[in-house]
Formats: C-alpha cells, structure tokens, sequence
C-alpha cells in the first residue's frame, strides 16, 4: 500500500439474520500526503465476517487484510461536497452509522414545531448513499418509534446501487433498535403494573417481527439520564432500565445504551441485572454499546471490561478532555455514530481542527435542495467523526 500503513483490525457492528451476523472492522490507515501524516479511520465493506452462532459482539475473529475499492459509485456524484486533495493511496470505503434518529421531524421539514420545508428524507438518505454510507442504524425511543422505524425501513428503496437479481437482505441498508428512552419511561410505561406489563408484551412483540424480518439489530435506547429528572425520575429510568434488560436476555439483542450525568449506576445496574456472574462463560448475553459517550476514561475502563463498545458522536468530542479519552479507547472498543440529527461537530469544538470533509448548507429558512440544513447532522457526516477520531489517534 505503498505508504499506508495496516494497525488493528477488530469487530464493531452486529447485524443478526437468522443464524448469520455480519460484523464489521475498523482500520486505522496512515497516510502520507502532501508532507503531512494524515489518518483516516474507516468502517469499510471489503472488511466483512460471517459468523454463525446467534451472539452478538463476538470476538473471536481473524484478522483480515483491508481491501482497495476499485472504483467509486457513479450513479450520482456526491451532493455538494468539498473533500481536501488526497493522493492515491487513499482509500475508498464505505461507513456504517450506528445511531441516526432518522424519524425526528427536521427530516420532515419541521424545526421547533414550525414547518421550513418540504419533508427530505429520501435526498438525506440519497447523500448518504452518494457519500459510501453502507448501513444505518435507526435508533427508536419508544414502542411507536420502533413500529414506525419498521415501517420507514420496509418502505425505503435499498438504494442506487441496489441489484435487482439480489435478495432483500443484501440489499437493505437501514436496520433499527427497538426499546425505551431513559427520558420517556414514565410517559410509556404509565402508572400501573398492569401497564407496564401491558407495555413489555407489546415491546417483545414488536421486537420479535423486527427480528424475523431481520431489521431489528438491537435493545434500545435504554439507559438513565440525570440531566433531565424533569421529563423522568431517577425511580421511574432505573425500573425501565431494569426490565428492558430482562426482555434483553430473553431475545438475546445486543444494548444501545444511553448514559448521562448517571455517575456509575448504569454500569452498577448492568452488572447486576445483565452481565449476571457466571453468564459470560456458560450462557454469555449479546453485549452492547454505550453510545454518545462523553465521560472519562475510567468509567470507560469500567464499560469496557464488562465487554461493551464506546459510541463516539459529535458530542463525544466536544472538549480537549473528551479528545484524550477518545485517544486512550482501543480501536477494537470503537463504534462510530452521528445521532443525528443532533451532537454535530461544531467550530467552537476541539476536535474541529481535524475535520477535513465540508458539506455546503443553507439555513432551514433558505433550504436548498442538494444542501445540509445548518445545524442538522445527517448520516454523511459519519466522515467528520471519522476524521476526528483518526484524527486524535
């Protein structure tokens, strides 16, 4: 590869289907370019496993041998998009985002409420594609959010490069969670024991046809959140937790897993009610990710030795101190997401200096078509994460 440079190559995102999951790798390349050392962090498509088993988040893997792309898509030329010069041995890949709120209302056309536009979902997806997005992930946050995640993904095109000779499943690039968001426990789960059993029948229900149609890849989002006690007690967000994690063992699901301001008891509640002693050896659980992670790097430390994943987004890189927990994570523990359409790289943010990729966008007031919506993340700047991460590493 003449001056790039192989490092670890290690398992990040499960996709169940059936008795096959797909897990993807990261792959650090170094590059040299134009006398200065560049590094690009890629999920890539050349790097797929098939493993059989019904586990997710399996570690025991071979390394592989990253693969050039020989050729890039032409069906559409990427959407305004600026990209600094690269030389040749810079490779083309293809990106998985493990978090896109893809049902927010901006990809609607609605922002706080008031209508800006006409709903533009299918061109974000298109620029997704256009800009080698190769798996999405829909995050849902409650059980109409998972119904209605099901229904978007059963309705979406594959995509451009979409063969017709090919089976659903190769073809499908979108896949969603299905649980309930730390914040909307109380609101779901109502008041009652009946309803909240009521509520957790309905949710394996849903989980089970997600599953058998083999886009439903994982719990969540699940989790506690202390910022916002106002939408959810601390009471209300640990009951929640706790029985999503029991229905979590019964479908076997890999977590998303949301944790804010919660200190240590979400990795407390997790040892205690998920990661059971003696089950990692005789009947080990699927695992999971903490996604959007911001905190430091002990607690970090204390995620991953229970065998979960960091997620890092936009907001995960926000400080100097949140860029050098980052550079201490082991690119094995890395997932990358967008949460989108929040936690966007912003210009007062540290990690914005190793941000190479630049999309043209318009304010939802001047919407254009073809342009990002300013302040609106979408999957395609799965890219920037990348750069940034790499970046610090």
């Amino acid at each position: 590869m003449n001056d790039a440079t192989e490092a670890i190559l290690s398992p990040v995102v499960p996709f169940h289907s059936n008795s096959r999951q797909y897990t993807y790798h990261l792959s650090l390349i170094k590059g040299e370019r134009s006398s200065m050392l560049n590094k690009s962090l890629l999920l890539t498509n050349s790097l797929i496993l098939i493993h059989h088993g019904t586990k997710a988040f399996n570690t025991n893997t071979h390394s592989l041998v990253l693969r050039r792309h020989n050729s890039i898509r032409t069906t559409r030329a990427p959407t305004r998009v600026t990209r600094m010069a690269s030389s040749s041995s810079e490779q083309q890949v293809s990106y998985i985002d493990i978090g896109a709120n893809l049902l927010d209302e901006m990809y609607q056309g609605n922002y706080r409420s008031k209508p800006r536009h006409e709903p533009d979902l299918p061109s974000v997806l298109q620029r997704a594609w256009d800009n080698h997005l190769e798996r999405i992930i829909i995050t849902a946050g409650t059980l109409q959010e998972a119904k209605d995640a099901l229904t978007l993904i059963s309705n979406t095109n594959a995509g451009p490069d979409a063969d017709a000779d090919a089976d659903a499943e190769s073809q499908c690039r979108l896949y969603c969670t299905a649980g309930v968001h730390p914040t909307r426990c109380q609101q779901e789960f109502g008041e009652t024991p009946e309803s909240w059993d009521a509520y957790m029948l309905q949710l394996k229900q849903v989980i089970h046809e997600g599953m058998q149609q083999n886009k439903l890849v994982a719990m969540g989002e699940l989790g506690l959140d202390y910022a916002r006690l106002e939408f959810c007690n601390v009471e209300t967000q640990k009951k929640g937790l706790i029985r999503q994690l029991e229905l979590a063992r019964e479908v076997n699901l890999p977590l998303f897993l949301h944790n804010r301001d919660s200190g240590d008891d979400l990795y407390d509640i997790l040892q205690k009610h998920y990661f059971i002693d003696g089950d990692q050896k005789d009947n080990p659980v699927a695992g999971g990710v903490v996604h959007s992670f911001d905190g430091g790097l002990e607690l970090a430390e204390k995620f991953m030795d229970l065998g979960l994943y960091i997620g890092i987004n936009g907001c995960s890189l926000k400080t100097q101190e949140n860029l050098n927990v980052v550079k201490e994570i082991p690119l094995d523990r890395l997932l990358l997401e967008t949460d989108c359409p929040w936690c966007d790289i912003r210009a007062t943010h540290a990690g914005v200096e190793y941000v190479q990729t630049k999309f043209e966008t318009k304010t939802e007031k001047k919407y254009q078509e073809g342009c990002c919506v300013k302040g609106r993340y979408e999957p395609c700047h799965i890219v920037q994460v990348c750069q940034v991460v790499a970046g610090v590493k």
